[in-house]
């Protein structure tokens, strides 16, 4: 099948701030209206459990002006920031990806949690059960943007962000839309007691990472594989676990590199393990900014 072109990255990564990332790293004090205020949860947990939590490389609340975005969870400003920070990346001002021409495909596996938490718990503050939902995240991002096309939401690790990659080049190849943006939003520090009691479960540190990609129409080839079992597979992008931002942190570290030829990028998610071989002529759709 051929393959889409990349009009535009953009990554807010928990690892050390580089020139491709538009917020720092820090040990993230969360409070604010509709969250819970306060370090990470240990309540309940013995005092070795404590000492054994993992390190989570947290990225801050994005402050963001207007009313409507004070009760805004962290996962949806940091969607938002990602989408900002893809425009850069792309020099394209907000209307060149608003209307319906532009589709969205959503990935987590992990960031509703922190909510769904706020909600239940019921500590500092008054999280809406509206904002519970995995949903809420590409909605909030269509509002704000004007996206108004086709859109999924895909829950699970990095295959199936995968997925979603060769979803979206699908719609394009269709003529169901002229763009499409994967958009991918893993956050920990909410729920790091939980992540302590499975730490065999993973790789460390835990990094969130909010990521977005625009997809347009472009050259080369791309094709997509999955299977169940197989070894497990280290992104590019370093050691730590960012679920299914992975391989978009992994396509930021192969466009940092300015490496000839294709990428592959792969992932493994509950025993399912997912490639995709993207060959493209160039990193940016024809007639693009550069």
């Amino acid at each position: 099948m051929p393959a889409p072109a990349i009009r535009g990255l953009g990554i807010l990564s928990g690892e050390a701030k580089s020139s491709s990332e538009s917020t720092p790293a820090k040990s993230a004090n969360w409070g604010s209206a509709g969250a819970i205020s306060g370090p990470p949860h240990t309540e309940g947990l013995k005092k070795e459990t404590v000492d054994k939590t993992p390190e989570i490389l947290a990225l801050s609340r994005p402050d963001r002006p207007g009313d409507r975005f004070r009760r805004a969870t962290r996962e949806c400003l940091l969607a938002l920031a990602a989408v900002d920070a893809m425009l850069e990346d792309g020099k394209a001002s907000r209307e060149a990806i608003a209307g319906e021409r532009t589709a969205m495909l959503y990935v987590t596996a992990a960031a509703y949690g922190a909510s769904n938490r706020a909600f239940i718990e019921r500590k500092g503050g008054v999280m809406h059960f509206a904002y519970t939902a995995p949903a809420v995240v590409p909605a909030e991002v269509a509002i704000e943007f004007g996206v108004a096309g086709p859109y999924g939401i895909l829950i699970g690790g990095a295959p199936a962000t995968l997925r979603a990659i060769e979803q979206a080049n699908r719609l394009l190849e269709a003529g169901t839309c002229d763009r499409a943006l994967v958009l991918a939003v893993e956050i920990f520090e909410e729920c790091a007691d939980l992540y302590a009691r499975h730490r065999r479960s993973y790789r460390w540190p835990l990094v969130e990472t909010a990521a977005c990609l625009w997809l347009e129409r472009g050259a080369g080839a791309i094709s997509f594989e999955s299977a169940r079992g197989g070894r497990q597979v280290t992104g590019a992008a370093g050691p730590g676990e960012r679920f299914a931002a992975a391989p978009l942190a992994d396509l930021r570290e192969w466009r940092a590199r300015g490496t000839a030829g294709p990428v592959e990028l792969s992932g493994r998610w509950r025993g399912e393990q997912a490639r995709l071989h993207w060959s493209m002529e160039k990193s940016h759709a024809r007639g693009s900014a550069a």
